[in-house]
Order: C-alpha cells, then structure tokens, then sequence
C-alpha cells in the first residue's frame, strides 16, 4: 500500500506490479474518505500532499 502524489503515481503503480505481479487498485483520496484510517499527510517519496492510495 503506497500514498503518493501525482508526480510519483507511476513509479508507485510500478512497485505495486514489481512485489505484487498484478495490477493495482488506485483510490483518490480527495474523493474517498475511510471512517476508521487516516491517510498520511504527505507522499511517500516527497513533501507534496498525498492524493492517491495504491492497494
């Protein structure tokens, strides 16, 4: 489960495939919200804010 930013969706869709061998859900945090998780704040390879969840 990666939260990435825009920029780096790709790179994570990739690492997703490379550990997983298959495709990837991906969520758009800004338009679904989970009762009982918070997502971190920021992207997991930088300082921008984390939009999507890869899972």
């Amino acid at each position: 489960m990666y939260v990435v930013c825009k920029d780096h969706l790709e790179i994570a869709i990739d690492q997703f495939v490379d550990e997983y061998e298959e495709a990837p859900d991906i969520v758009d945090l800004q338009e679904v919200r989970f009762r009982d998780w918070e997502p971190p704040a920021h992207c997991e390879r930088c300082s921008a804010p984390g939009r999507f969840l890869v899972v």
